[in-house]
């Protein structure tokens, strides 16, 4: 049984990049060996059970967006990959494609079999030149062992994956404006309806996730969605999700922690060492910094979707920022505003 705390951050070393490691420590690929002896619908009911939510920012639960591509279409289905990670304050996604990017490939391995795609690709943000080539590498080293491509593994299931790299424009985060660039277009939102599950990427019924969000696949299908769903504390949130922390801690980085398992003042303080200095703590973005600020008494709230959205801001992507008693919070929103100007 993997432990509930370490779904990926075990793994976040620079020996778990290869195929070989991730085949002897990490079960690799027997999900997708699995899944391939399952009907699609059942895949897609797994995920559902989990109460897999998103984890880009939006929180929508996964199997049910799964389950709006339609059985049928005559135009090719595609699996689009969200790894353009441009938010500030968010960095874990980074780790992921890093350290353990077999474990995102095989999540989309299973994901279009799920949707009936035999083509993803994953748009990695411009900056991220580096995550860019260890993705190329992982991807060559599943071809070559028949991870990718014609027939995997003999299932008779057919699968491509391709990265595209953006060119810096945070713009792209947002799914439809993501889908425009990668079809070579100016990276602005569309207007919906249609949206992607119906006409995406080419025109073709499209499903857009976030890395975590892939990553999380094959654990669901190796352990069941009912197990998945339990390492979550809420009702509505399965699993375990990793929060970026920096700022003003003693001890930033990535924590992970089950699903709506633990207070805005838990992580800050019994996770991450408390403020910088032992100084006092003035405000918290919580989500990234887009999220609406919180002041230092509102930090006694879970910290998950539904409990964040009641006192005004968001989970968004996770991307938690700390800012201590003697730091400017007019200089802090100033520059936000200028980078998203």
């Amino acid at each position: 049984m993997v432990n509930h705390e370490t779904l990926f951050i075990q793994h976040f070393k620079e020996e778990s990049r290869p195929l070989e490691f991730y085949l002897k420590n990490m079960k690799g690929y027997t999900a997708a060996q699995k899944a391939f002896k399952m009907t699609q619908d059942e895949v897609i009911g797994e995920v559902k059970k989990s109460n897999l939510r998103g984890r880009g920012g939006a929180g929508f639960p996964t199997g049910m967006k799964w389950g709006f591509i339609p059985k049928q279409s005559a135009k090719p289905k595609y699996l689009v990959c969200n790894a353009d990670e441009s938010e500030p304050g968010t960095f874990k996604d980074r780790d992921i494609m890093r350290y353990i990017p077999h474990l995102l490939i095989e999540g989309m391995v299973i994901g279009g079999y799920a949707i009936g795609a035999h083509h993803g690709y994953i748009y990695i943000r411009g900056e991220y030149t580096r995550e860019a080539k260890l993705l190329d590498q992982a991807i060559d080293e599943a071809y070559s062992k028949g991870y990718l491509g014609k027939n995997i593994q003999g299932s008779g299931f057919d699968f491509d994956l391709t990265v595209h790299r953006g060119a810096g424009a945070y713009i792209c985060g947002e799914e439809t404006a993501l889908l425009n660039s990668l079809e070579g277009k100016r990276g602005e939102p569309r207007v919906k309806p249609p949206f992607p599950a119906q006409a995406g990427a080419f025109g073709g019924p499209t499903i857009v996730n976030n890395v975590e969000t892939l990553a999380s696949i094959p654990y669901i299908v190796q352990q069941g969605g009912e197990w998945f769903s339990k390492l979550g504390k809420l009702e509505k949130s399965g699993g375990t999700r990793i929060f970026g922390v920096s700022g003003h801690v003693k001890k930033p980085g990535l924590y992970e922690l089950p699903a709506g398992g633990v207070t805005l003042r838990e992580l800050i303080y019994n996770h991450c060492g408390g403020i910088l200095g032992d100084k006092k703590l003035k405000a918290v973005i919580p989500g990234g910094s887009s999220a609406p600020v919180l002041t230092a008494d509102e930090i006694d709230v879970v910290f998950d979707i539904e409990p964040l959205m009641k006192i005004g801001t968001m989970l968004g992507s996770a991307g938690v920022v700390v800012v201590s008693e003697d730091y400017c919070v007019v200089k802090l929103l100033t520059r936000i505003t200028k980078f998203y100007a």
